[in-house]
């Protein structure tokens, strides 16, 4: 890996050169198929966070030619009628894609919800049997953002074979699973999380640094190994005082850890910038999977 530091792994460069080649791929699956691949997020309350995404996402489908069957529902909504409409989801021809946008409000079970979606509908890759497949090494639908995060280090010719990888966090959403993908890429894998004793002296072991935690530039300078490649798969909002205005930070203290790592991830414009384009990838993916075109 190389000796520079603060170099810059741009997931947003990627996204647009991703979504450029599904805009092909769709183009030329589309007449054989006789329909444009389909994706429904369902959406619950107004979480501001949420709608940011779900409007992220719907942008990008309409721009590769995916179509959006979005549903927005009140906090009031019942978990019947939710599972309901996935019931319906799962039944529509015209839908190769399904989304629950978590964090659900209190109240719902998001893991019962999860289990109704139909597995090879299940684009979030976190049905029980995709994550079984994901265990297995068998080909399947895989969670977008440590995806996401497989598909930037390969992009940058960033070879995990032999690595030390420590992956903060242990998440069903990214920690866990990205340590699976790691472990398949060859890669020596430690997760740590809020109960490792001196977290700090794990890090520094890594050559890939995974930060997933969801605390605010947790990662600093002194856990970094020097020339380490540094992944901030945090999305944290804070207020400037100075402006009154708010900023998106990671995980990591992104100024002072760049004059240590030789690879690192910005926020915004790293990994958030691949967990939309790798979803659009695994609608299509279930498209043409489903007409055998794979």
């Amino acid at each position: 890996m190389s000796t520079n530091t603060g170099q810059i792994l741009d997931g947003k460069a990627l996204a647009v050169k991703m979504q450029d080649a599904l805009q092909q791929q769709i183009g030329k699956l589309e007449p054989q198929i006789g329909r444009p691949p389909g994706l429904a997020v369902l959406m619950v309350g107004d979480n501001p966070a949420s709608a940011a995404y779900v409007g992220g996402k719907e942008r990008a489908c309409a721009k590769v030619g995916v179509r959006s069957f979005g549903q927005h529902f009140p906090a009031s909504v019942s978990q019947e009628k939710l599972t309901e409409i996935i019931h319906e989801l799962n039944a529509d021809d015209r839908v190769d894609g399904i989304l629950v946008q978590l964090p659900l409000p209190d109240g719902f079970d998001s893991v019962a919800l999860l289990h109704e979606i139909a597995p090879h509908k299940d684009v979030d890759g976190l049905h029980a049997l995709n994550l079984g497949r994901l265990v297995r090494g068998e080909p399947g639908l895989q969670s977008c953002t440590p995806g996401g995060v497989m598909r930037l280090l390969a992009e940058y010719q960033l070879d995990v074979r032999g690595k030390h990888a420590v992956v903060v966090g242990r998440s069903i959403l990214v920690g866990k699973p990205l340590a699976l993908m790691l472990l398949a890429a060859d890669a020596t894998v430690t997760i740590a999380h809020s109960r490792t004793p001196d977290i700090a002296a794990v890090c520094r072991e890594a050559d890939i640094l995974v930060a997933a935690v969801g605390r605010t530039q947790m990662i600093t300078a002194t856990m970094v190994k020097p020339g380490a490649v540094v992944i901030d798969v945090g999305i944290n909002r804070i207020e400037d005082p100075s402006t009154g205005k708010s900023r998106l930070v990671g995980d990591v203290d992104f100024d002072s850890v760049k004059d240590v790592a030789s690879w690192i991830t910005p926020v915004p414009g790293g990994v958030g910038a691949m967990t939309v384009t790798m979803l659009l990838e695994n609608t299509v993916w279930s498209y043409a999977n489903s007409h055998g075109l794979i």
